[in-house]
């Protein structure tokens, strides 16, 4: 008892359950969204986002289709299979969460060089086209690279190119006209120093990348060329994903009506030391050769042991502020956002930690990868979707339709749980990565099983990622 009365106010708040204590500062995280062209700017990057996480679902489809082992027999070729799987990702992660940040920064952004931004939204606009029809219109080979897989095509290389001029842009426009963070510390605030830290991430990536891309050898085949071409940006931008999804997570959580225990000035502090592994970034390039195994390693390091170190405590504020939400609060922004925002809220919590546990059992190359990073990836992406429900009606939109708005998370992370549940079945049994078909080689009843339960999942999850596309459009063709 003397140790609990030992230690203080607001750390005894988030170990011991009862009432917050009075000494504990409960903020309220949300921010105020731009008006007139900046409004439009982040209504059109909104648009180029929900399209591209759609598309993404259609691929996805036949990605599933392709491993389930009753549906596979219905694609025409293997290949198909590793097609679908580099638009798929490529759209759902890369075109998604880069699209969302710029939402972000576009909506509570200045006025200055808007003419550059809307440069940088055609060229993403483009550059997403060209990367959804290259598989139809411009075929090549799949190289299946970790972080950005491509086809080895003009149309596909051209357009992924395009997109990453348009997001480098946008995120050197977000650091030159940085958002205001105040002297004294206010929540609002404190989202924005996590979103100026999410453009530093960002720009430091474009920085990796240009160094990778100015010492990768030419002359290397394209697996290994790609794949050392985007190990390092590939790494660092997962930081700023992690800013972005922990800036909606407290976003969230005061439209959900929690209370987060965790005072705007700690919430900067651990958005700092989220961002302070990235400045590593140069010494990692100039310690070793690109193409080397300890550059490879330390840049796993640099993610693994920097990356956590402000997700953790936020995470378990935010988690803490749900449980004791029930309690009456004083509604915010109305009824119909709470059930909305909560569900994608828990959901989001609940996949990116059963991502992070997943990366501990991983042994070897099998499918437990992709499940762990499945967990991590969908945690962020419903944390982004229950904000852009949340964000239609800032944006000059009607509202969602509240029912379909707080089932969808609930279907699409279910299937998402499903799904990597039956990855991490299967990868105990050692099914391979990156295999479809045949070259699988389920053996044995389990191995079919766990497959099975990955593709069961894995339809659902798409039924979930389709009707939250469809409420979207549906509320984004309409004004308020």
């Amino acid at each position: 008892m003397k140790a609990n009365q030992a230690l203080p106010a607001a750390i005894r708040a988030l170990v011991w359950p009862g009432d917050l204590p009075s000494t504990v500062h409960v903020a309220r995280y949300r921010l105020d969204v731009a008006g007139g062209e900046r409004r439009r700017l982040a209504a059109a990057w909104l648009w180029l986002a929900i399209a591209a996480l759609a598309a993404s679902g259609v691929f996805s489809i036949l990605l599933v289709a392709a491993r389930a082992p009753f549906l596979q027999s219905l694609l025409p070729t293997v290949d198909f299979f590793r097609v679908a799987l580099v638009v798929h990702v490529d759209l759902s992660v890369l075109v998604w969460f880069a699209a969302f940040a710029a939402v972000l920064w576009s909506a509570a952004s200045t006025e200055r060089w808007l003419g550059l931004a809307w440069t940088a939204w055609g060229l993403g606009l483009l550059g997403t086209v060209a990367m959804s029809a290259a598989p139809f219109l411009n075929p090549g080979t799949p190289v299946m690279a970790n972080y950005v897989p491509v086809i080895d095509s003009g149309m596909f290389l051209w357009g992924l190119l395009m997109f990453g001029v348009a997001f480098g842009l946008t995120a050197l426009r977000a650091l030159a006209v940085p958002q205001r963070v105040g002297v004294l510390l206010a929540p609002d605030g404190a989202l924005r120093f996590g979103l100026n830290a999410a453009a530093v991430a960002a720009a430091m990536s474009i920085v990796a990348l240009a160094w990778s891309w100015a010492t990768v050898p030419r002359l290397l085949d394209s697996k290994t060329y790609y794949e050392l071409l985007f190990w390092g940006p590939g790494h660092v931008i997962q930081f700023c994903w992690s800013l972005v999804m922990m800036v909606a997570w407290l976003w969230l959580a005061t439209l959900a009506g929690a209370r987060v225990p965790l005072s705007p000035r700690v919430v900067t502090l651990l958005f700092a030391i989220g961002l302070a592994a990235v400045f590593a970034t140069p010494l990692i390039y100039l310690a070793h050769d690109v193409a080397s195994v300890e550059h490879q390693k330390l840049f796993t390091w640099q993610m693994r042991f920097g990356g956590g170190l402000a997700i953790v405590p936020i995470a378990v504020g935010v988690a803490i502020g749900l449980a004791r939400a029930d309690r009456p609060l004083a509604r915010v922004d109305g009824d119909w956002r709470l059930p909305a925002c909560r569900n994608a809220l828990w959901a989001s919590l609940l996949l990116f930690a059963a991502g992070g546990v997943i990366g501990f059992l991983i042994k070897g190359s099998d499918v437990r990868i992709p499940a762990h990073y499945h967990g991590s990836i969908v945690g962020i992406t419903l944390a982004l979707m229950g904000l852009a429900y949340a964000l239609l009606p800032k944006l000059g939109f009607a509202r969602p339709l509240p029912k379909a708005a707080a089932w969808q998370p609930v279907l699409y992370g279910a299937g998402q749980f499903l799904h990597i549940v039956g990855l991490v079945w299967s990868g105990g049994y050692g099914v391979q990565r990156k295999v479809a078909g045949a070259e699988q080689v389920l053996r044995t009843p389990s191995e079919v099983a766990g497959m099975a339960l990955m593709g069961i999942g894995g339809l659902i999850a798409v039924a979930g990622g389709l009707l939250f596309a469809i409420v979207v459009l549906r509320t984004l063709r309409r004004e308020r």
